[in-house]
Formats: structure tokens, C-alpha cells, sequence
């Protein structure tokens, strides 16, 4: 089995779908699913038409500090992708959904560039290769009445960073998501 594998981040989405019957609640649903799809595709579009103009993101490892504003968190999300960190996955154990807000929880698999851990100053053997972050992540994806993401609130369980050029991935243990296998 693969380390990453980006469709695991949105199984448990498609599968409370497949069963949800509330509107509103499929449509925050349909959200996430769209976020996380694009995100994974780098899809600027699809992925910007999730975020309202108000949004604020707020990473609590980082106590609370994050892009504010749809400008700001696009920039924040093509930062994300120069860097070359788009290769994760968020293997969820909890999925809780209610009308203002989904609650995504489980364990965050990112494999980060070698290059852009060198950038960070964590010092690798291969600048080449891809090394493993791994931590535990909740993240509340609180709406406006629109439908849209207001907020990327996240909190994590530990340093996945720590030990990580210790952690060399094998690129055939990632599996990447391409926009073409749907039109989601």
C-alpha cells in the first residue's frame, strides 16, 4: 500500500454523500469534496471558488497565524504549490458535518521536497528527493451562508517535521490524484 495516496483524503466524503439526504449539508459536503480535488490537481480555479472573499485561515500550530482574505489565501495556496508540497494525503478518521461547519480529523501525510526543506533550513542528504511529514490534523472548515469556506482552522497533534530527513519517500509510494479521472 501505498504511504500517500491522494484519494484517501476525500473517501470518507464521497462516502457520507453517497448516503446524505440533507441539502445544505450535501452542499458543504460537495464543497469539501471540490476543495480537496483541486487542491490536489493545483486547480487555482476550482479550488479559489470554494473560498469566500472573507475567508480566514488559521493554523494553531502556528499560533493562529494565516492568510486573511481571498487574495491572501490564493497566494497562500500558490505558495503551496511552488513549493511542492501538494503531494499528501489526510487519511480521515472523523468526518462530522452540520450546516456551518465540517470537522475533518486524521493523519496527515505530506511528502515534501527535499529543495524546499533546504529552503526551510532542515538539512537532507538529497535535495532531490521527498521526505515524509507526518502528524495527526484536525481541521474545521467553517461556511458562510453562501456555501463558501470562511476559514481553514487547523490543529495538529505533533511536529511533523521533527525526524523528518530521516524520512525519505520512495516515489512509487505516492499516488497522485489527476483532475482527468473526474470531472469533480
Amino acid at each position: 500500500m501505498a504511504i500517500i495516496d491522494q484519494h484517501r483524503t476525500w473517501k470518507k466524503v464521497e462516502e457520507r454523500l453517497a448516503v446524505e439526504s440533507d441539502p445544505i449539508l450535501r452542499r458543504n459536503l460537495e464543497t469539501l469534496l471540490q476543495h480537496m480535488k483541486a487542491e490536489a490537481a493545483l486547480d487555482m480555479d476550482k479550488l479559489m471558488a470554494t473560498v469566500s472573499e472573507n475567508a480566514r485561515y488559521q493554523n494553531f500550530a502556528q499560533g493562529g497565524a494565516g492568510p486573511v482574505g481571498k487574495a491572501a489565501v490564493q497566494k497562500f495556496y500558490e505558495d503551496f504549490a511552488a513549493g511542492g508540497a501538494e503531494k499528501l494525503q489526510h487519511d480521515l478518521d472523523r468526518l462530522v458535518v452540520d450546516k456551518h461547519c465540517i470537522l475533518t480529523e486524521g493523519v496527515m501525510r505530506m511528502a515534501w521536497p527535499g529543495t524546499t526543506l533546504a529552503a526551510m533550513g532542515i538539512e537532507v542528504d538529497d535535495p532531490d528527493a521527498d521526505y515524509l511529514y507526518e502528524t495527526r490534523m484536525a481541521i474545521l472548515w467553517p461556511f458562510d451562508d453562501d456555501g463558501l469556506f470562511i476559514g481553514e482552522d487547523s490543529y495538529v497533534g505533533g511536529d511533523g517535521f521533527e525526524g523528518i530527513a530521516q524520512r525519505k519517500v520512495d516515489p512509487d509510494d505516492v499516488i497522485l490524484y489527476r483532475a482527468t479521472e473526474s470531472a469533480a
